[in-house]
């Protein structure tokens, strides 16, 4: 209880940080907000492990690190269209991850 209730005085209830406003639309905005938030997040860590996937496959020098730089970079590309990552940020880790497979294929 705030000192100000204890007092017996008229005070504003404490908000909850979690409450949005009580427009039918706002409330739909946040409903569409949050599944957004939650499906962006399983994808960006689908995407971190895919990712990780091929830089352990070019550290154990796996034939199949082709393979799967082929798979992460279809999936970082799919990201950008659906606007989980801006086209630059996945541009760069495509990049690095083929460098990196292409300097493994020369190597050997």
């Amino acid at each position: 209880m705030t000192r100000a209730r204890a007092r017996g005085t008229s005070a504003a209830p404490e908000e909850d940080p979690t409450s949005v406003a009580n427009h039918p639309s706002a409330l739909k905005r946040h409903r569409q907000s949050e599944k957004r938030r939650l499906r962006n997040r399983a994808l960006k860590t689908r995407l971190g492990h895919l990712v990780r996937a091929v830089r352990t496959a070019v550290a154990s020098r796996d034939p199949e690190a082709a393979r799967t730089l082929a798979r992460a970079s279809r999936e970082l590309d799919k990201a950008v269209t659906k606007g989980v990552l801006h086209r630059n940020s996945a541009a760069r880790k495509i990049s690095r991850l083929a460098r990196a497979v292409g300097a493994l294929a020369t190597t050997r």
